[in-house]
């Protein structure tokens, strides 16, 4: 009987048998492995929504996340000096992602120091350059400090209350003033303001090449704030450099006189 076996085996009828056993068998461990074993073992079908980690501060995440079976790590840090120190400022994958759990959320933070960025020349160019320039180089504008001179030029610049030179660096975000010919224009009337929205005042002032002071009446986090009152007054003769003060409120909304 072992002798037909073998020989049996040996036929192309045998091969072809044995042949068909080996790929059903693999066909069989294949389905079995990935409907049966990978699902258990990779939560197939399970999924959690990422939350929204933005704006929150980092010594939440770990509760945050943990109790969702998240992890998180901190891929970059970028600046603003809208947001607290070390606050969220983006993640990945966003909100609402679908992921499995123990993903890894990457965290971009607020540093807790601005940067460093180098003060640009000025010299010799004309305030509205010199607005558009400190712009793009993430500072603000700061007062403006009039000498006798034939023209309208930025002759210096300062930092808190000092000379500074071109390519010194200063902190993201430094206020700069400068120093500017009065151009032998002694005075022009304050352009009236009054009503209109305070962000085209802003820019009709600093458009005049005057410094704005800003002052809040009430609650304006849910409105539209509109001038309420303005000093000096329109008409008044100015000088360039002066300072505007604008009083910013819901339109309709009475100022005191210890405003």
């Amino acid at each position: 009987m072992a002798f037909k076996l073998k020989k049996y085996s040996s036929t192309l009828g045998g091969i072809l048998m044995s042949i068909l056993l080996a790929v059903s068998s693999l066909f069989i461990i294949m389905i079995l492995y990935f409907y049966v074993y990978l699902p258990q073992v990779t939560n197939h079908g399970e999924t959690i929504t990422v939350p929204n980690a933005v704006g929150m501060n980092y010594a939440e995440l770990e509760d945050f996340l943990g109790n969702l079976d998240l992890r998180y790590e901190v891929s970059d840090s970028t600046y603003s000096g809208n947001q607290p120190p070390l606050t969220v400022m983006k993640q990945y994958p966003a909100a609402g992602a679908k992921v499995k759990e123990n993903r890894v959320i990457y965290i971009s933070l607020n540093q807790r120091m601005p940067p460093n960025v180098p003060v640009p020349n000025l010299i010799d160019g004309s305030l509205i350059d010199a607005d558009a320039v400190l712009r793009s180089n993430e500072l603000k504008r700061g007062k403006i400090e009039l000498v006798r001179g034939p023209f309208q030029i930025v002759t210096g610049m300062k930092y808190k209350g000092h000379p500074i030179e071109p390519g010194e660096r200063v902190p993201k975000g430094s206020v700069i003033d400068l120093v500017v010919m009065d151009g032998g224009v002694k005075d022009f009337p304050t352009p009236d303001l009054f009503g209109k929205e305070w962000r085209d005042a802003e820019f009709q002032v600093i458009g005049s090449d005057l410094n704005l002071e800003i002052k809040v009446v009430g609650d304006t986090t849910s409105i539209v704030s509109v001038v309420l009152k303005q000093k000096p007054e329109a008409g008044e003769m100015i000088l360039i450099g002066d300072i505007v003060t604008i009083w910013i409120g819901a339109a309709g909304t009475p100022v005191e006189d210890d405003y």
